[in-house]
Order: C-alpha cells, then structure tokens, then sequence
C-alpha cells in the first residue's frame, strides 16, 4: 500500500489518535467525578455543625456551604435550571469527542465533564430533592462562607480550568479534529506521529 503523503496522518493514525485522545477525556472526567464525590463526603463528615477551619493564615477556609444556586447562590429560586444546563453540556461532550484528535482538547472537554459531573451528581442524588439537590461547597478564600469570593468545591475548579483551557485553544487557533486553524485540515499537529508514513 503507498504511504499517506508527507503532513497527512493515514486512517490508523486518525483512528489511533481519536483512541487516545477519547480515552483520556472519560478518564480525566471519571477520576475527577470520584475525587470530587470523596472530597465532598470529607467535607460532610468533618465540616457539619462545626465552625470554619482555617488554614493557610487565613488564605483559604474550609467552611460547608449547600448551595442550591450559581456562585453567591444566583438563581437559588431555580435550582432546576442548572441540572438541565449540565445535561445538555454532558451531551455536547459526548457528542464531540465522535471526532475529538486533539490531546489539549481531551484534557479540556475531560475536566469540564468531570465538573458537571459533579455537580449534577449532587443536584440529583442529595436533599431536598431529585433536580434541585443543593451542592456541596467548602472551599472559600480569604474570608469563611464566601464574603469575598464565591465558596466553591472541586468540581466548580475543575469547570473554571476546563473552560480557561478550552479559550485558550480556541485563541491559539488549535481545533479539536487536530491540527490548527490555518494549517490545513489534515496537519495533526497534535500527533506528530500523524507525520509519519503509514502502511
């Protein structure tokens, strides 16, 4: 079989690449669902009825917080809302990674997955009820209980870095098929085994 021309990734480097690069977003995403699930029921377990721990000098307080809103408890009266905005993030995800090559972009789409997880986890599964669950928070700074800065978890830092990364790749120019804007749509510069000549 004659080789893929120079710059050009042949059908098993495409389809090698879209493996990896899938593979690292659902498991980026799952390790931090299970990271967020544990560090939520520490929170629970050693934060309930007590008063806010400081650390840090006073840098950052671990105080619980059940949000049933967005960041400082906006849109509290429509909790339903957010799951629903989650769902539909979820299935844009999934959707995307049918064609996701990029490895930045995998590490992207995998935090903001495993963010959303998260968080609709607690909007489904905890009190007072299915869909308008309150999340758990418990990490503030500067002040306790979110006077300076919204108390958040780490499902809430996962989003925010997934999401700075995301326009940072979408500045730069780099797209999720691989390869940048400008650059041709067959140059995996993302892979450079994509390079080489295949079979």
């Amino acid at each position: 079989m004659s080789a893929a021309p120079p710059g050009v990734a042949g059908p098993a480097t495409r389809d090698g690449s879209r493996g990896r690069a899938v593979t690292i977003l659902f498991t980026i995403a799952a390790l931090l669902l299970a990271l967020d699930l544990l560090t939520k029921h520490l929170a629970l377990v050693n934060l309930e009825g007590r008063e806010p721990v400081r650390v840090l000098g006073g840098l950052v307080w671990f105080s619980l917080v059940r949000n049933s809103g967005a960041a400082w408890g906006l849109g509290s009266d429509y909790t339903w809302v957010f799951p629903l905005i989650t769902l539909g993030v979820v299935g844009w995800i999934v959707w995307m990674a049918r064609t996701l090559r990029s490895l930045p972009w995998a590490l992207s789409l995998g935090l903001v997955l495993g963010g959303a997880l998260g968080n609709l986890a607690d909007r489904i599964f905890r009190a007072p009820g299915v869909f308008v669950g309150h999340v758990v928070d418990m990490v503030s700074v500067l002040e306790p209980y979110g006077r300076t800065f919204p108390v958040f978890n780490l499902a809430d830092s996962a989003l925010f870095c997934g999401v700075v990364l995301a326009v940072g790749l979408e500045l730069t120019g780099r797209r999720r098929e691989g390869g940048r804007v400008g650059s041709g749509a067959d140059s995996p510069v993302d892979d450079p085994a994509g390079q080489k000549e295949t079979a």
